[in-house]
């Protein structure tokens, strides 16, 4: 099909838009190990932590409620490669608590999800799923702060000894959150593990839905490889371009130069370039903090 010039100037800018979408991505969702496995974990433990100390699995796998549902297979996976001596589930309600008891119900119509916490919809869909159980849960948390500062007093009160951690969240929010654990735990060893990996692409368009306004661009981009319960991706790219405000670490971000709420992240210059492109093609697509889940600083 022979395109038009403004046809393949608006290729490329798909093109471009769904690379700078999946560099934000990758930056915000690392994974530390390629898969979750005993032989994996335990490689990357003996490079982090002393010769003397256990490096067969990790002290705790945790699972964050903010995550996706595709979240409940990865910590499957996870249990059923005996990665971690414990378990754990954190999560209260907050910002994406009724998405996943939508997401949950539908998948799930066995379980009631009314009014439960991410922890418990997790813990209840792993065992419907998987047979499995955890060995705690956290359920008072709102935010990616006390995710961790609630989790920490959790492992105080049941594994005071613990040293390294395998931490699972939404992938948007999985960098944050590690940020987090280094400001108020910077003694721990931690291993990250995005909930998933996806990346987008560009789909065909026709000329009755010619994308060449902000308002139609996302539309035409799609999953590649799309995990269960994965955001609509206007909330994708709006939980994403969230996270570079708040990693940013300036007067406005959550590091030690502004709310103090993470230990400092180096955002490196593809990614802001990114960003930056992201919001010339689409507007600020950034995500506020919603106050009604706010915690007090530590």
């Amino acid at each position: 099909m022979h395109r038009t010039e403004t046809e393949t100037m608006t290729a490329a800018r798909l093109d471009e838009l769904a690379q700078a979408i999946n560099t934000v991505g990758e930056f915000c969702g690392p994974r530390d190990v390629s898969t979750l496995t005993q032989a994996t974990v335990s490689a990357q433990l003996a490079k982090l932590m002393t010769a003397t100390e256990n490096t067969d699995q990790a002290d705790a796998l945790v699972l964050f409620g903010g995550s996706i549902l595709h979240g409940v297979d990865v910590l499957a996976q996870g249990i059923r490669n005996g990665v971690a001596k414990h378990y754990v589930i954190v999560g209260g309600a907050g910002h994406t608590t009724q998405t996943l008891r939508d997401i949950a119900g539908q998948a799930f119509p066995s379980i009631s999800t009314d009014g439960k916490t991410e922890a418990q919809i997790f813990a209840e869909c792993l065992r419907e799923r998987h047979g499995l159980s955890v060995d705690w849960l956290e359920t008072k948390s709102t935010n990616c702060g006390n995710n961790i500062t609630n989790l920490l007093d959790l492992l105080r009160g049941h594994l005071p000894d613990c040293r390294s951690l395998i931490l699972c969240q939404d992938a948007t929010m999985q960098l944050r959150m590690t940020a987090g654990l280094r400001k108020f735990a910077p003694d721990m060893t931690v291993i990250n593990y995005a909930a998933y990996r996806t990346r987008v692409a560009p789909v065909e368009y026709t000329a009755d839905r010619f994308p060449n306004d902000p308002a139609t661009m996302l539309d035409h981009l799609t999953y590649i490889d799309e995990p269960e319960g994965m955001w609509p991706i206007d909330r994708y790219v709006s939980l994403l371009m969230g996270e570079i405000a708040r990693l940013t670490d300036d007067e406005h971000g959550y590091g030690p130069r502004g709310n103090d709420f993470i230990a400092h992240v180096d955002v490196p210059d593809t990614v802001h370039q990114a960003s930056a492109l992201i919001n010339t093609l689409l507007g600020d697509m950034t995500r506020t903090a919603n106050p009604l889940f706010a915690s007090a600083k530590r």
